[in-house]
């Protein structure tokens, strides 16, 4: 008996324990979700006490351009009117440092800032150094002359004797070192003594020279804190809620974020999209396919094919026109009026016609497609690769001498590649806060609940195990009806009056 009411006491005490595991497991299923939710909407806005807020100052992932050059075969033959011949050379590759500064948050939920950006050459990770020698296009000679395409004769013939006596020509060859970080060229001073205001910069001229130790112009973006329905959405870039390079309000308009990073919670029904002042636009990246970064879930986004589409192919671009072939974009409006293009490399994604212009391009998706993966629930990039071509617009123009007979062409200049990767320190304190401990969570409310259930129903199969062992005393069988009526008949007896001696006689037998 006493041994059925212990087993009764434990088999209570687990089916409490276990109801308490359960309820707990239930209630975690309904409000950890949301817990998570706000955690993460705590941790991604731009907030000193965030736990994003120092990757946001100081993005922690390593990142590096990549240049590649396109090394001219046959100048010579080009000024004779034959087709250019390129070979690819690079990468050079440079470590790129960036940090924000001047940090000020204002009282309309935003916060502005400038991004400081240098660069450092990395010999080990390069194929070539920048004192190789690369022969291509010089921009202002034939920037120069396609200005001066509808001036006087008289003007031009000026113009032409004005290079030779400076030795300028149609064709360069210098170093990439110079090509890159600047270099004296007295056209320079020439063009803005002569046409003010026309070149951006005076003193050394190079491709990336006004971005080493500078930065991309004063943002202004949403914190998150007050509405966090427009985080790291940009409001102003510069003072500007929109740009005027552009024919047409849609291409002017400053959307998305600074590109760093995006709101949280993506579907594949998200896109990205951020202003980029390198390519005077905002620009929109589209969902491609579910990835994992180092065991984090992640996005690919990549370029839709209508990015560098032209108006005819892409109404929505008109605005960026006059337009060439499909596939590579206008943007002398905001170069100085310089006849450059910017599209994918060696003409991916474009018209066919490009590349069978140039001998020497191979497009292809695995080498020359931008992609970012991004972790869906926090909006943070996990890995990153935008490629973008630097093209010029080349042809003869009657008058300037040292265009000689080039036949219209858009020639390639170079073409770069920012790449970076979370890793170290930061990725694992990103794996272990934002995606493992959630993780943990999510499946503890889950064996919890099942593990609830499994105690709940120790109590009732030892209720039954003992609920069999006793009911031979009180079974409705046949047999069982018998041994009921004896046990009776038995008790009876013993409640009837005896003669005297039987107990004697009873306790003898």
């Amino acid at each position: 008996m006493g041994s059925r009411v212990r087993a009764r006491r434990a088999a209570a005490g687990l089916g409490c324990f276990g109801l308490l595991l359960a309820a707990l497991g239930g209630v975690m299923i309904a409000f950890v979700p949301s817990l998570i939710k706000q955690q993460i909407l705590k941790n991604v806005r731009i907030d000193p006490n965030s736990l994003s807020f120092g990757m946001w100052k100081e993005i922690p992932v390593p990142f590096y351009m990549s240049v590649y050059f396109f090394n001219v075969l046959n100048p010579q033959e080009v000024l004779q009117g034959q087709k250019p011949s390129v070979q690819e050379m690079g990468p050079y590759v440079y470590r790129e440092f960036r940090h924000k500064i001047n940090i000020t948050f204002n009282d309309n939920d935003t916060v502005s800032f400038l991004e400081h950006r240098s660069f450092q050459f990395q010999p080990e990770r390069s194929r070539g150094s920048e004192d190789d020698y690369v022969v291509m296009p010089n921009i202002l000679v034939n920037s120069a002359a396609a200005m001066m395409e509808d001036k006087p004769m008289g003007l031009k013939l000026m113009m032409t004797l004005a290079f030779s006596s400076m030795q300028e020509h149609a064709f360069m060859n210098r170093t990439v070192r110079d090509i890159m970080w600047g270099y004296d060229d007295p056209l320079v001073n020439l063009i803005n003594k002569y046409f003010p205001g026309v070149l951006p910069f005076k003193g050394k001229f190079g491709l990336f020279s006004e971005l080493n130790n500078s930065d991309s112009g004063l943002f202004t973006v949403f914190t998150g804190v007050q509405d966090f329905s427009r985080i790291h959405l940009v409001d102003k870039w510069n003072g500007l809620s929109k740009v005027n390079y552009w024919h047409s309000d849609q291409c002017n308009m400053i959307n998305g974020t600074s590109g760093q990073m995006w709101a949280p919670f993506m579907t594949p029904e998200s896109s990205l999209e951020f202003y980029s002042p390198e390519a005077c636009r905002s620009m929109k990246l589209i969902f491609k396919e579910r990835g994992h970064f180092e065991g984090i879930p992640t996005y690919r986004f990549v370029a839709p094919k209508t990015l560098f589409a032209n108006g005819s192919v892409y109404p929505p671009n008109e605005g960026f026109c006059p337009c060439r072939q499909s596939g590579i974009q206008n943007v002398s409006a905001c170069r100085f009026s310089a006849p450059l293009f910017l599209s994918h490399p060696h003409f991916y994604n474009a018209d066919p016609v490009l590349a069978e212009s140039v001998i020497g391009l191979h497009p292809n998706e695995e080498e020359h497609s931008l992609f970012l993966d991004i972790h869906p629930v926090t909006g943070i990039p996990m890995n990153c690769s935008v490629k973008l071509q630097l093209s010029l617009f080349m042809k003869e123009v009657r008058g300037i001498g040292q265009t000689g007979k080039i036949k219209p062409v858009v020639l390639p200049l170079m073409w770069f590649g920012e790449s970076g990767a979370m890793e170290g320190t930061p990725l694992r304190t990103f794996y272990r806060q934002l995606v493992l401990l959630p993780k943990v969570i999510q499946y503890a409310q889950y064996v919890l609940l099942v593990l609830g259930g499994l105690l709940l129903l120790i109590p009732a199969i030892i209720l039954l195990r003992t609920q069999e062992k006793c009911s031979p005393f009180w079974s409705s069988s046949k047999k069982g009806s018998k041994d009921k009526e004896a046990l009776q008949a038995y008790s009876e007896s013993l409640m009837t009056a005896t003669p005297k001696g039987t107990v004697l006689q009873e306790a003898r037998l």
